[in-house]
């Protein structure tokens, strides 16, 4: 999983609607009182804090401690640590896993699925967002041809931004049984003050490797893709995301209680 360092302050006052867009996930999951939910991923814990408040037992997990640490100081109460989605430590003891924008940080994305395989009870449930193929690609390719122009090599990128076929696969080799895949375009107003280099700078920080002057870099940037990603007075990021729902099957021959 990444190493990248968050800013976790900046990541809630600037930044906030990665959570927002979490909250149809949590509809979708429809987590019942009582019921054990895993959210893998939990940044700053507003999820952790929407599930407990709804009834479910619910535990946070996050590979930054800066996360972890405001997640705790923001919800004093809710379980959560610090945890790497590749290394999952957790063996059937839930009922479903949440998942938002998390998972397009783990390149090795089938060593995180058989973790979230592993943390589930069999007949538990994964929802799970992510970023899709073609995520802000825009950004991406306007960021590597200024590099170019600047004698700078490739960055080496943490992000993984899978098609629907290759996440389903990713999946199912894992065990999962997919239910439900939709890859679909989420256009995503930039409302810090800087817009397009605030952007950059919380989650491509990547792309500044090497460059001596990260201020006239990201003008640089936001000059080239203003005719692009700028509108009505706002920067706009190209989300693209991969929604998905799966199942860990119950063994052959299993039966519900009750049924």
């Amino acid at each position: 999983m990444t190493s990248q360092i968050w800013d976790a302050e900046l990541y809630d006052t600037r930044h906030a609607f990665v959570a927002g867009y979490g909250d149809a996930l949590i509809d979708l999951l429809d987590a019942r009182p009582g019921e054990r939910v895993l959210d893998a991923g939990c940044g700053t814990g507003d999820h952790v804090a929407a599930l407990a408040g709804a009834g479910a037992d619910a535990v946070g997990v996050d590979a930054s401690p800066e996360m972890v640490a405001r997640a705790a100081a923001r919800f004093p109460g809710i379980d959560v640590s610090v945890a790497d989605l590749r290394e999952l430590p957790f063996r059937e003891e839930f009922d479903a896993v949440l998942s938002n924008a998390v998972l397009h940080w783990v390149p090795e994305a089938d060593r995180a699925a058989a973790g979230l395989f592993a943390a589930l009870r069999p007949g538990g449930r994964l929802v799970a967002e992510l970023g899709g193929a073609g995520n802000i690609a825009a950004i991406d390719s306007g960021a590597g041809a200024l590099r170019a122009g600047h004698g700078l090599p490739e960055a080496a990128s943490p992000w993984y931004f899978p098609s629907i076929a290759q996440y389903t696969r990713v999946l199912e080799d894992a065990g999962f049984e997919v239910r439900a895949a939709w890859l679909f375009d989420r256009p995503t107003e930039l409302t810090a003050p800087d817009g397009l280099a605030d952007w950059v700078r919380m989650f491509g920080a990547h792309l500044l490797a090497g460059v001596d002057d990260p201020g006239a870099f990201l003008a640089e940037l936001s000059e080239r893709l203003r005719p692009v990603l700028h509108r009505d007075g706002s920067w706009w990021a190209g989300y693209r995301r991969l929604r998905v729902t799966a199942v860990k099957p119950r063994p052959q021959g299993a039966v519900r209680n009750g049924a």
